[in-house]
């Protein structure tokens, strides 16, 4: 058995000349022709040629695996060609040493069916790459192109053939000793096998290149039923008829002769012809060499101007990087130029709102020291109103501005958080004040004091966030912690009611404006007496006040009666209803204080300012009266509209007693004016200068009156307990 056959020794020279000399790893179509001439050696070469090839299917199996990994068309076919090959020759090999017997276990049967599955599985997978190919790239079967194609599809169809008898067989066994669930798998491939088997078939058989060699076999239409055991009695083995060239083989049922010749003589005839193709493939071998030295010259002149048209693009790219970068930068620098201009333009935006901001508290702080806002007062409960809404500005300016320092692109949160806190801090500082003009002296300092710092920290504030400098470290605590003093101190001075019992509150109602209206008609019938009297004193100074008009001026009492209702109503609305008891009371009062007034000015033992003063009173109590109908009565309410009416008439005729009583004080001094003709320049002197002394005095005691005069009505509003939002509005009467 180490003696080779002569085949087995050209197979030898052949493999040699593989790993020397023919170009097999650059040349696929040589590699398809030489699978083609090892096919053809198996097939029907000397009996130990197969025994001899197992030393050579490692080579052969490389060769395949190269060709498969560059992915060419004729490399594709070639691995599938080599794997194939390799496949043909492990199968014969271990078919050649089973026991020509049919006796053998079923267990190796069943692995035999599943080899001859993967053996045609192999050979259709060739056939149908080598056809898909020629369909995609439109080659004929007569070209030269087309023939070297097909040429080793001839062997297949003959292994093709006695793989499927043999098959057959071996699973018409299976099925007759093995579980049928057990043969599942074996049927299915089987099926789709029988089924491109028959398509190859049929496909060869209708070409002229097939017709001249060989004689395709026939297939039954259906696959044979291995479920039923007497479809085999009616099973035709396919034979495979060929020229005289490619002489046939013979086989029985218990023996497996896979193209091997009588595995007994040698075709020497068949061993020339093999010659002449080795002669042939020398001189294609030399032919392919020249060819492959044209091409590595042709390759060398492309790649030489591959590598100038990829230097050239290098710098095209490299020129284009460079125009790209430039570009960028321009495009990064206006940017960042425009970013800068929005921003600016945002801080422009934000100094300008700061600008009004410190207008606006600068406005509010001149206030506090305006002798005009003296008379302007408000209510703690007010003020705690300004503050607390005043804190929470603070907090959403602390938020505004952290978010405007971490995109300084858009101000408009802080611009509206500026304004917004800039009227309230205002407003606060304002009423603060007018709060302190109705505060005790001491507290009434205090208050005041805290209006001032308010604004101080205030405006320091809003300085530095005027400047970029110090706009991120600008803090409004200072200002937070000031207007929490503010709002405790209006906390301090909210008025403590008076001591009585919700319940009672309507009986007090009805008891003061009962005791107000008998203080009316009183102050009516009196009235009346010093008028008559001041008219027949001819030499007094006529008090022009109309009986009817004063009537009207105290009527508003009934008229504000009428708004009332029942008890459970006053005591729902116990701080409108000591509102309303204070105004009745101050409305009384006011009448008594006039009639007193107006008594010793006929006696010429009052002052006309006395009167003056009173008017004042009336219009302002009654202007309280219309206030607190207002707050709980419907805007179509009539008795209000008459209140209002009265309210109006009230104070048009507190106006004329005011205007009759500067008539009458200017009739006195007219009288009474005083003659200088007769003193000297240096009498003149002397009394002018005592007269500007006594004004500067009447000047500082008018102040100090005035601030009496405030801290006197905190007081008021303090005992009378009058808690409403801010006390009622002086009406003006001719420029008091």
């Amino acid at each position: 058995h180490l003696v080779l056959s002569e085949e087995g020794q050209i197979l030898c020279i052949i493999f040699a000349k593989n790993h020397l000399d023919l170009p097999l790893s650059s040349n696929a179509i040589l590699s398809w022709k030489f699978c083609h001439v090892v096919h053809k050696l198996l097939r029907d070469g000397h009996p130990n040629t197969l025994r001899d090839s197992r030393g050579h299917t490692a080579s052969i199996r490389q060769m395949g695996t190269l060709w498969g990994n560059l992915h060419d068309r004729y490399g594709h076919i070639v691995a599938l060609y080599a794997k194939l090959l390799c496949i043909k020759i492990d199968f014969h090999l271990k078919v050649s040493l089973i026991v020509p017997s049919i006796t053998f276990e079923y267990i190796y049967v069943f692995d035999m069916t599943s080899e001859v599955l993967e053996y045609m599985e192999a050979a259709l997978k060739l056939q149908e790459t080598v056809f898909r190919q020629m369909e995609s790239s439109s080659t004929s079967s007569t070209t030269p192109v087309g023939k070297c194609r097909l040429a080793p599809l001839v062997l297949v169809v003959q292994d093709c053939g006695p793989l499927y008898h043999f098959l057959v067989k071996l699973l018409f066994k299976l099925h007759s000793r093995i579980p049928l669930d057990a043969l599942l798998g074996h049927r299915e491939r089987f099926r789709e096998q029988f089924n491109s088997l028959t398509q190859f078939f049929e496909r060869v058989r209708g070409m002229e290149f097939f017709k001249s060699i060989i004689q395709i076999p026939d297939l039954p239409d259906e696959p044979p039923n291995f479920l039923r055991a007497a479809s085999f009695a009616d099973y035709v083995k396919p034979v495979v008829v060929q020229n005289e060239t490619f002489p046939d083989f013979d086989e029985t049922d218990t023996q497996l002769d896979f193209g091997e010749g009588n595995y007994q003589m040698v075709n020497t005839t068949w061993i020339g012809q093999t010659f002449s193709v080795l002669v042939g493939l020398q001189a294609e071998k030399e032919t392919l060499l020249r060819t492959v030295k044209d091409q590595e010259a042709e390759i060398a002149s492309l790649r030489q101007a591959a590598q100038l048209h990829q230097t050239m693009l290098q710098q095209e790219r490299e020129r284009h990087q460079r125009e790209m970068t430039a570009l960028h930068n321009q495009l990064q620098e206006k940017v960042r130029v425009l970013l800068q201009k929005l921003q600016d333009e945002q801080f422009s935006l934000l100094q300008c709102a700061v600008v009004e901001a410190e207008g606006m508290v600068l406005d509010a702080v001149a206030k506090v020291d305006d002798p005009l806002h003296v008379r302007c007062i408000s209510t703690p409960d007010y003020l705690i109103n300004r503050a607390e809404l005043t804190l929470a500005s603070i907090d959403k300016m602390q938020q505004s501005h952290v978010a405007y320092l971490r995109n300084m692109d858009d101000a408009s949160g802080l611009l509206r958080s500026v304004t917004q806190f800039s009227h309230l801090i205002s407003d606060t500082i304002v009423n603060g004040a007018g709060t302190a003009h109705s505060a005790p002296t001491d507290q009434a300092d205090r208050l005041t004091d805290n209006c001032r710092d308010c604004a101080t920290h205030c405006l320091q504030y809003l300085k530095e966030l005027k400047l970029k400098a110090t706009l991120p470290r600008a803090d409004p605590t200072a200002v937070r912690f000031v207007v929490q003093r503010i709002l405790n101190q209006g906390q301090d001075l909210r008025p403590r009611g008076a001591d009585v019992q919700k319940e009672e509150l309507a009986d007090m109602v009805d008891k003061e404006m009962t005791a107000t209206s008998t203080a009316i008609e009183d102050a009516v019938l009196r009235m009346d007496e010093i008028l008559s009297q001041a008219r027949r004193d001819s030499s007094g100074v006529k008090l022009e006040v109309n009986q009817s008009h004063f009537s009207s001026l105290l009527d508003i009492v009934e008229s504000g009666r009428g708004a009332g209702s029942v008890k459970d109503f006053y005591a729902k609305n116990s701080c409108w209803t000591e509102g309303l008891i204070s105004a009745s009371k101050a409305v009384g009062w006011g009448a008594t204080q006039m009639l007193e007034s107006a008594d010793k000015v006929v006696t010429d033992r009052g002052k006309y300012e006395d009167l003056i003063v009173c008017s004042h009173e009336i219009a302002a109590s009654t202007a309280q009266l219309v206030a607190a109908s207002k707050v709980k009565a419907d805007r179509g309410n009539r008795k209000l509209q008459t209140l209002q009416q009265a309210s109006r008439h009230v104070n048009d005729m507190a106006a004329v007693v005011v205007s009759s009583t500067k008539s009458g004080q200017m009739q006195i001094e007219n009288k009474n004016s005083m003659d200088f003709s007769s003193m000297s320049l240096i009498k003149l002197k002397t009394e002018e200068m005592d007269s500007q002394v006594k004004v500067l005095e009447l000047e500082k005691q008018l102040a100090n009156e005035r601030i009496r005069l405030g801290g006197l009505r905190k007081k008021h509003y303090e005992i009378e307990g009058i808690s409403t939002d801010s006390p009622p509005e002086t009406p003006s009467i001719d420029g008091w």
